[in-house]
């Protein structure tokens, strides 16, 4: 854990987060500024700056993260309607928190 990133005092429940889904290596919970009727984060509990410091490591949390996604969409009911899977790498890439996170984003009416 780092000592200030927001995402790992929110997977070890340091603060208050109403979590969907949770695993040993990930959390679920929705975005506080959604961009989609669906608009959630998949976080794994290990701390990892960004894809960019994934390691070998990592591989087994990386996959998860993506089997985690894969379920909430179906939770969610986006599975069938369609859904994106995204994650900002650095500050031009988007990434705002530097703790790697998946976006799941979808439910619009098209």
């Amino acid at each position: 854990m780092e000592k200030d990133c927001l995402f790992c005092k929110i997977a070890n429940r340091e603060m208050e987060t109403q979590f969907l889904y949770e695993t040993e290596n990930a959390v679920v919970f929705r975005d506080i500024h959604p961009e989609a009727p669906v608009h959630l984060l998949i976080v794994p509990r290990k701390h990892i700056r960004s894809l960019n410091d994934a390691s070998e490591e990592d591989r087994n949390i990386l996959g998860e993260l993506l089997l985690v996604a894969k379920e909430m969409a179906k939770k969610e009911g986006v599975n069938e309607s369609g859904y994106r899977v995204v994650t900002n790498v650095e500050k031009g890439g988007g990434q705002m928190i530097f703790h790697l996170h998946l976006h799941l984003i979808g439910g619009w009416k098209r």
